[in-house]
């Protein structure tokens, strides 16, 4: 079992930046890839990126790339998305999450939810 908790979300003017945090508690953090998905109301979930459980390889959804970076400090069993240059249609709840397959970008291969935070951009 992997129990996860997000922090850092807020509400911030369009172009500015915020920090999520996922901490997440186990011994076994790094044998899970970690993702991050995105839901806006009346909207399906969405991913947003995720980061390798072997060698920390990051990607991300296209409308983000250029913006967001998604690191991890195994160390501290956290996950991190730094998002720059926020846009008003970023503004969603976020969800850390976390899969034991390598690559994935599909809500139901991830096995272990956050509770989410919310990301407000303003115009």
């Amino acid at each position: 079992q992997v129990q996860l908790v997000e922090s850092g979300g807020g509400l911030v003017q369009a172009g500015g930046s915020l920090r999520l945090s996922c901490a997440a508690s186990g011994r076994t953090f790094s044998s899970y890839t970690m993702g991050w998905f995105r839901q806006a109301p009346g909207k399906e979930r969405e991913f947003v990126g995720a980061v390798s459980r072997t060698d920390g390889t990051p990607w991300y959804v296209d409308s983000v790339k250029g913006r967001f970076t998604i690191s991890r400090d195994n160390a501290k069993n956290t996950v991190y998305l730094q998002m720059n240059s926020l846009k008003p249609e970023d503004t969603a709840v976020y969800y850390c999450a976390a899969s034991g397959l390598y690559y994935s970008t599909t809500a139901a291969s991830y096995n272990f939810w956050g509770q989410g935070t919310q990301v407000t951009v303003s115009s």
